[in-house]
């Protein structure tokens, strides 16, 4: 007996469902090489891939005659080009901005003006300085020491660096007995860079009659303390170093004899320390000499 399978209910198809079936199947497949086609455009594909498509696949859209209009590019910055002009979004950092400073923003601008207009007669009186960058902070020590005609048994300075010409200023008033002592201060960056340049021209100039000590320490400090022949005990301290650096600097002057002597302590340590002029050896080769010759004859 035959065995006859019969297809469930619901189950037959018109010849014209099968029709719009196998368009609407196409249409799919149309549709898939389109976005298979966009993904090539917007991602990167291996070298030697490469996508063939038929005439018969490419869509036939026509968008008709839109008139696409010019758009402006700089709509899209969310910066404004003129910087003065506020920002369209604020943000919470912005860029730097640089600004020329006039010189009516600048409170001095020259060492003996400020040595002129400044003087301290008073003890604990203080002076607050704000400099240009051009102010050269060696110059306005000897324009102050030689504007008051002062008499400096014993001068220290810390500076991380210092050029040529502070050199010929400090070698002037030792030369000249402004200064009877001075002790150098200087930073061992400073060093490593110049020992075979201003080093040996430091030694040469301000090496005269044990009157002088080199000192080479990692310091940071911009600091000159000086007591005078008049009683007085002066203190500065800031940000300036010996030469200009061409920022704008500041320092705080004043006559304290307590800072002074506080001062005194620290630099007497570090100087003893890292001193770098053994000033013994000269002494001992005199008295060598002076025994030598005594026992000889």
């Amino acid at each position: 007996m035959a065995r006859v399978w019969k297809m469930p209910r619901g189950a037959m198809m018109s010849r014209r469902n099968a029709r719009k079936r196998q368009r609407s199947r196409e249409n799919c497949n149309g549709r898939r090489t389109q976005r298979h086609r966009c993904s090539r455009n917007n991602y990167n594909m291996p070298k030697g891939s490469k996508i063939k498509l038929k005439a018969a696949d490419e869509p036939d859209i026509d968008f008709g005659n839109i008139n696409i209009p010019e758009i402006d590019p700089s709509i899209f910055d969310f910066m404004p080009t003129d910087a003065e002009a506020e920002p369209i979004v604020q943000t919470r950092y912005t860029k730097p901005k640089v600004y020329n400073i006039s010189d009516e923003h600048v409170t001095y601008d020259n060492a003996l003006k400020l040595a002129k207009d400044l003087r301290l007669g008073e003890p604990y009186q203080r002076a607050h300085c704000l400099v240009s960058g051009d102010f050269i902070f060696g110059d306005f020590i000897e324009a102050y020491i030689m504007t008051y005609k002062i008499r400096v048994p014993t001068m220290t300075i810390a500076t991380l660096s210092l050029n040529q010409n502070n050199v010929d200023s400090l070698y002037h008033l030792m030369r000249t007995g402004h200064i009877e002592r001075l002790n150098l201060v200087v930073s061992a960056y400073f060093y490593g860079n110049e020992r075979h340049a201003l080093i040996p021209y430091i030694y040469e100039h301000l090496d005269m009659g044990d009157r002088f000590q080199l000192a080479v320490a990692g310091i940071h400090t911009k600091t000159t303390h000086f007591s005078t022949a008049g009683g007085k005990h002066i203190v500065i301290q800031g940000s300036a170093n010996l030469r200009s650096s061409g920022n704008v600097e500041q320092f705080t002057i004043e006559e304290n004899k307590e800072l002074f002597d506080w001062y005194e302590d620290i630099y007497t340590a570090i100087i003893e320390r890292y001193k770098t002029i053994n000033h013994d050896v000269r002494h001992k080769e005199l008295w060598a000499a002076i025994t030598t010759k005594k026992f000889n004859d």
